[in-house]
């Protein structure tokens, strides 16, 4: 099978019919159009994905092709954007067909999920890596960032941090048990907040997707925002099989371990206190933005976060 057929037959499928919602030409030409609303922001992000760094070895390609898609999911979930399309730049290091169904067919599933349709890509032959580019639209000026985190707002998260980081030593278990298939699921399956950084644009002063760990991620804001944090670990939230799992180290997996693709949002009080039950209710205040730089988990100082904790590709290790 050739390039072009490849593309046709795995890709193409996943994309949208010309001219629909903003993508007015797809794959099949030099370059994708879109054409973006009047009063409309486009933002856009690009994650890249390499074999045995960010997923495993011999990994289920239907697994891969949603996870690929979430993760870049997640940026536009922390802007606040409304998704739109996406690009994939796929490396093979040879084509197997059954490999590339799987694939497709997880990639098509995120992407129904998500709201997003294939605009366009490229495919080439090297090792197995991925390149994701996703678009998303806001209203003019309301788009979240990471620099506008104040004094007194309130550091919030969604759902429950550290699943995905623990599954990681149970990936190879041929029967997990239920806490363990849970978690599993959780680093499988990730569900970008897309809905919910939507709902927080009216709210939000500066937000970020969790993809390095919680401290590392909120370090980020309170770079962007010259600010600095105190959070309590007893308030983080951590699922009830990530308990059951890791006893007294499930905070660890929480503020340290990546990829749940969560948001850490800052809220200021009065707006928190506005908020619907329904906005709340997925959401759990952990701590407080202060004016005095630096991160502090119970007191005590852990740095700025960003430069001490978390993933790093480049970081040595001592």
């Amino acid at each position: 099978m050739g390039e072009f057929e490849l593309i046709r037959q795995y890709f193409v499928p996943l994309a949208c019919s010309p001219g629909s919602q903003s993508v007015l030409v797809g794959p099949g030409d030099d370059c994708a159009i879109q054409r973006i609303p009047a009063g409309s922001d486009l933002v856009f992000s690009i994650d890249t994905l390499v074999e045995s760094v960010h997923f495993p070895l011999n990994y289920r390609p239907d697994f891969l092709g949603w996870r690929a898609l979430a993760a870049a999911a997640s940026d536009l979930a922390a802007m606040g954007a409304d998704p739109t399309c996406f690009t994939l730049a796929l490396t093979l290091p040879e084509v197997d067909e059954s490999w590339l169904r799987g694939f497709a067919f997880g990639l098509g599933e995120a992407a129904k999920a998500f709201g997003l349709v294939l605009a366009g890509g490229d495919t080439t032959r090297g090792p197995l890596a991925l390149s994701l580019q996703v678009h998303g639209l806001v209203p003019q000026g309301t788009a979240i960032r990471r620099s506008g985190a104040g004094p007194g707002d309130l550091v919030v998260v969604s759902g429950s941090l550290g699943d995905a980081g623990a599954a990681l030593q149970y990936l190879d278990v041929l029967s997990p048990s239920a806490d363990e298939a849970y978690v599993i699921e959780r680093y499988h399956h990730p569900e970008p907040r897309l809905k919910l950084g939507i709902a927080l644009r009216d709210f939000a002063t500066a937000a970020i997707d969790v993809s390095d760990g919680l401290l590392a991620d909120l370090g980020h804001i309170l770079e962007a925002s010259s600010v600095g944090a105190s959070i309590e670990r007893s308030r983080v939230p951590v699922s009830p099989s990530l308990k059951r799992l890791t006893g007294s180290a499930a905070c660890d997996y929480a503020l340290h371990s990546g990829d749940d693709y969560e948001l850490c949002v800052t809220i200021p009080e009065a707006s928190w206190a506005s908020a619907p039950l329904s906005l709340k209710q997925q959401l759990t205040v952990i701590g407080v933005i202060e004016s005095m730089q630096g991160l502090r988990l119970d007191g005590a100082d852990v740095g700025s976060g960003s430069e001490t904790v978390g993933f790093d590709h480049f970081r040595r290790e001592s």
